[in-house]
């Protein structure tokens, strides 16, 4: 199918001008591509931007209308024999003015949509970065405990506290990382910890700000080869009812989360993201969502307030466009994606214990 041609075809299903059938046929093809999915969205996210900023630029319009019916001239007579400077000012450059308002109110929109921060940013929805500054962090004293019994030393990484913590999952044997950009940005340095307790540092590659995403590459010289990743990324879409589960650290321990997936469609009917019933608190920011054959099928980006035990992931199909998009001279090593999936067979149990290894601790620092 040609561009033009499913671009009219998504302008159609937007402005709701299908039949019963053509939309059934869209919806199925939209089940089946994740580019037309992902076409839909983009295309969606850029109309709203422009009618949000048609809806500014009229009330400017609007605003300038007023303007001109307000006899300024005879306003500042009446005041003062002569204007103040702010009416001068105004008098001679307002046209000005008013054009620069404009591009400043296009400019912060765009910024706005491109940082993140016109997604998912209602109060009830809650981030699950866990913010740690000033806590005792008990488990470095457990692990210095633990290295004085057997004699050996356990690498914890720095010796502060770290400001934020999330969860974040291997992409790849060989230490890229996959978590949320919330849990990140900003961040003056960011370490992983394993499930033994080793940090390593990482530097953030890529980002994907309108999903939430971050892809962390670990730098450490200390970091060693994970083994082949046991799971795959499912490219299709989950159908409502899926038992699915999450692996996070809203504590310094691995939690398990069972649940189903309840929607396909997540905070306020958007697309990208699903909506689950799985458990979730701070520091589960960044973790994988897992169907039942163990194909990691989102990633949990947040949790509604008002309701408990609705949390929201971003779809697999958008994690793959995030990686597909990443510029390759970013990447110092070969970013290669698991194809064979071996928790497949497994029981829930054992599959939790292969996967324990390459979910991590995402800690944040700042200055």
């Amino acid at each position: 199918m040609k561009n033009d041609q499913l671009l009219e075809m998504i302008e159609r299903y937007l402005n709701g001008e299908m039949t019963i059938e053509e939309r059934a046929e869209f919806d199925a093809l939209r089940n089946k591509d994740a580019a037309v999915e992902t076409k839909l969205e983009e295309h969606k996210n850029f109309t709203g931007l422009l009618k949000q900023y048609n809806d500014r630029h009229t009330m400017e319009l609007r605003l300038n209308a007023i303007h001109d019916e307000i006899d300024v001239h005879t306003l500042a007579h009446d005041l003062m024999a002569h204007p103040s400077i702010v009416v001068r000012l105004w008098r001679q450059h307002h046209s000005k003015i008013s054009v620069a308002a404009s591009i400043a109110i296009f400019a912060m929109l765009v910024t706005l949509y491109f940082t993140g921060n016109l997604t998912n940013q209602d109060p009830r929805v809650e981030q699950l970065k866990k913010e740690v500054d000033g806590v005792k962090d008990r488990q470095k004293k457990l692990e210095k405990n633990a290295g004085g019994i057997t004699g050996k030393s356990v690498k914890t990484g720095p010796t502060i506290i770290a400001k934020y913590r999330g969860t974040g999952f291997a992409l790849s044997s060989n230490g890229y990382i996959l978590t949320n950009l919330h849990v990140v940005n900003g961040a003056d340095s960011v370490y992983v910890q394993n499930a033994d307790g080793e940090s390593f540092h990482t530097k953030v590659i890529a980002t994907d700000a309108s999903h939430d995403i971050a892809v962390l590459q670990i730098n450490d010289p200390a970091f060693k080869n994970l083994g082949p990743v046991p799971y795959g990324f499912k490219k299709g879409k989950s159908d409502l009812g899926e038992d699915v589960y999450t692996l996070g650290y809203p504590t310094d321990a691995a939690v398990f989360g069972p649940g189903a997936l309840t929607s396909d469609a997540g905070f306020q009917g958007d697309t990208a993201e699903y909506m689950v019933s799985v458990p979730v608190n701070q520091g589960n920011s960044g973790g994988p969502l897992f169907d039942a054959k163990g194909n990691v099928i989102g990633i949990i980006s947040g949790r509604q307030t008002q309701t408990q035990g609705v949390t929201f992931a971003k779809k697999s199909a958008f994690i793959l466009k995030t990686i597909q998009d990443i510029p390759a001279d970013s990447l110092t090593k070969a970013l290669t994606l698991n194809t064979k999936n071996t928790l497949a067979g497994l029981s829930r149990k054992d599959q939790i214990k292969k996967l324990k290894n390459y979910v991590f601790i995402v800690k944040v620092y700042n200055q």
